[in-house]
């Protein structure tokens, strides 16, 4: 059955009689598809909310917070342990409260609950269960357990509370403590300078963690970090070094070849278990394949390397057929189990190749490393590449051209074989920031290749924003499902979603997007801001209090939110003339930078605003009939130091004003407010960047 048809099917069931399940919990009247998972588990599960958190304060049981996502499979595999079965239900509904959270939907109450397991435990993932008191401050916790380890805890824990409630009182108070210390900031008062040899700094400290023979990070698992691959693409481009290139095209051309990247239908997983980006944890994420698809765009401008077009192209195509709703918006991700198995989707045996692909089998086989007796678990194989095409092609007597048309051939058959297995179960939920971040993908993709198709997608996610994601107050919503928006946007949705529409501008040359995003950093900056701090909080000053209120620094698999809008601020400064977001932008970057020189790949996200602001950016300025021609001839060239604007008359734009040379196209190349002489050539452009 298609994902979508499992959903709607959930959906339907939902709205009958509950009658044919045992139990019928809560969650039944949420939306979440991670949720719903849960709805008829016999543990009597509540979502977040006043309903379960008054339960435990009245009846004085301690809450278990138990946080996951839909494609998570360590979380599916504790519910079928633990969850599902009745003796471990009964034993937590008679001694807690349980709370079931989607971390995608509430991130803020998941970055309480980890901060706490990371300060017991020294570690944190999904699925991350805590035990707290009935006020919601947490006492102790962990990730997966297994059942026989779950129960034991849980009857540890509840002892321990009621057999020395001064000792659980001062852990929760410390850990509060801790939870609502971790990662906030205060204003630094020096004034801080950047320069390249900051960048320099990073990059020494970084370099030592690289793996310069498979790429990525040293040792297991791999994560694919797409923010730090674009600093060092960043940095490459300011300092030429060239091991930070190197670092970055290892890293794309053994993930490009690796089981992670999915060679049938394009894509990219979450994550590699081993060394060498073979065995995949095979879920996919939004975000992943946002991300990965704006860097190696990046990539190709940079290196002109056709094969990271490829892969651009089919994740697209991928985004486009499997997790793009018919309203224009990006669904949040696909599961890595079907049929129970984790997997079991993508992996072929060598059987079932050989009745797809008859005599062409042989030469798949070959070339995707497929055994007869499973180059994976059970008999079935994932499929790599070891060999560049260039050798297989000298292998098999062929052209380039001949091996890349034979093999796309045989990557279709198998695609519309696949397209008859039990799919992996779909998050139809959509995130607005993890829609913001596809929207940017789908500009620079478009930017780069000139394909309309991008474009037409990036423009249907940014309408489908502004009408069913944005409310008449300017606010955001984070989610939206079966037709509602809901959940007050946090930061990070406005975050990305403003860095998108920036993006859509310098792509459309349409002022419209230039404002929007200006009108939703006024917004947030009115509700999330800290003036204190001279940073943003994560929550809006509009939601109801937790019991710590977040700031979000550290970048990882994602930029933080207090990065990303420290960026805006700077572009938004530039565009605008405003030297104060400029200012705010600064100070940003100054309160983390001890942090952002130690951390490297961890602040990346702020180590690009450092490039920024130890070499000021150009503004690049085209004005006349033919901007679109030379915006195309300009994103022709990896140039990470460009604010580019223009259209074909001067508009509202005060970067266009008194710009325009009537009866020609005219490019001004800028730098901190002051503009070289015009001129109607893209390489007389590039000539005068050097001042």
């Amino acid at each position: 059955m298609p994902a979508y048809s499992f959903y709607r099917k959930h959906k339907t069931d939902k709205m009958k009689s509950t009658e044919q399940h045992k139990y019928t919990n809560q969650l039944i009247h949420e939306s979440s598809p991670y949720l719903l998972q849960h709805a008829h588990n016999p543990v009597n599960w509540y979502p977040w909310g006043e309903e379960a958190l008054d339960k435990a304060k009245r009846e004085n049981k301690l809450i278990i917070v138990s946080i996951g996502y839909a494609a998570c499979h360590w979380c599916h595999v504790m519910e079928h342990e633990s969850f599902e079965n009745e003796e471990v239900a009964n034993y937590m509904n008679e001694h807690f409260v349980a709370i079931k959270v989607d971390r995608e939907e509430r991130p803020d109450i998941d970055q309480i609950y980890i901060n706490a397991v990371q300060l017991l435990t020294g570690r944190g993932g999904w699925p991350l269960n805590c035990i707290s008191l009935p006020d919601g401050r947490p006492i102790y916790g962990g990730t997966y357990f297994p059942k026989d380890h779950w129960v034991d805890m849980l009857t540890q824990v509840s002892q321990f509370v009621t057999e020395h409630p001064d000792k659980a009182e001062e852990q929760a108070k410390h850990l509060t403590e801790g939870v609502q210390n971790n990662e906030m900031i205060y204003a630094s008062t020096a004034v801080q300078d950047f320069s390249l040899d900051d960048l320099d700094e990073i990059f020494s400290r970084w370099k030592g963690s690289i793996d310069y023979s498979e790429g990525g990070s040293a040792g297991a698992p791999k994560f694919p970090l797409p923010v730090g691959m674009q600093f060092l693409l960043q940095y490459y481009y300011l300092t030429h070094n060239e091991d930070a290139l190197r670092a970055v095209t290892l890293t794309l051309d053994k993930m490009a070849a690796g089981g992670i990247y999915d060679q049938v239908g394009g894509g990219l997983s979450r994550y590699s278990t081993d060394a060498y980006w073979k065995v995949p944890h095979f879920e996919k994420m939004l975000y992943d394949n946002a991300q990965l698809v704006s860097l190696y765009t990046a990539a190709y401008q940079e290196s002109g390397n056709a094969a990271y077009k490829t892969i651009v192209s089919e994740t697209l195509d991928f985004v486009l057929r499997e997790l793009t709703s018919n309203e224009g918006g990006f669904y949040a991700s696909l599961d890595a189990d079907s049929e129970g198995e984790e997997g079991k989707f993508y992996t072929w045996t060598k059987h079932e190749l050989q009745k797809a692909l008859g005599l062409n089998a042989a030469f798949i086989i070959d070339y995707y490393n497929v055994t007869e007796s499973g180059n994976w678990e059970n008999g079935q194989n994932i499929l790599f590449k070891k060999q560049t095409d260039a050798a297989m092609a000298e292998k098999y007597k062929l052209t380039e051209a001949e091996l890349s048309e034979f093999v796309s051939g045989a990557k279709a058959t198998l695609l519309h074989e696949r397209s008859s297995r039990v799919r992996p179960r779909l998050d139809d939920k959509i995130l607005c920031g993890w829609n913001g971040l596809m929207l940017k993908a789908c500009v620079d993709a478009y930017r780069v290749f000139d394909d309309q198709q991008y474009l037409d997608m990036a423009l249907r996610s940014a309408a489908f924003i502004n009408s069913k994601i944005k409310q008449s107050d300017g606010r955001l919503n984070r989610n939206y499902k079966n037709g509602k928006a809901t959940i007050n946007a946090f930061l990070d949705d406005y975050a990305f979603t403003i860095q998108a529409f920036i993006s859509l501008y310098q792509a459309t040359f349409d002022y419209k997007w230039l404002e929007e995003a200006h009108e939703l950093m006024i917004y947030a900056i009115a509700h999330f801001y800290d003036a204190a701090s001279a940073m943003f909080y994560y929550t809006s000053n509009l939601d109801a209090s937790l019991i710590a209120r977040k700031m979000e620094l550290s970048d990882n698999v994602i930029p933080s939110s207090n990065s990303e809008m420290a960026k805006n601020l700077y572009q938004l400064g530039h565009y605008f003339y405003n030297d104060e977001y400029m200012e705010m932008a600064r100070k940003m970057l100054g309160n983390v930078k001890e942090h952002a020189l130690e951390s490297a790949a961890y602040y990346a996200n702020w180590d690009m605003l450092m490039g920024w602001l130890a070499r000021e950016p150009y503004e690049i300025a085209i004005v006349g009939e033919n901007c679109e021609a030379l915006r195309k001839e300009f994103d022709s060239y990896y140039l990470p130091d460009v604010f580019l604007s223009g259209g074909k008359t001067e508009e509202k734009s005060v970067l266009l004003s008194a710009k325009l040379v009537e009866g020609q196209t005219t490019i001004y190349v800028c730098r901190n407010k002051q503009c070289q002489r015009p001129v109607t050539d893209l390489k007389e452009a590039l000539s005068q960047m050097s001042f």
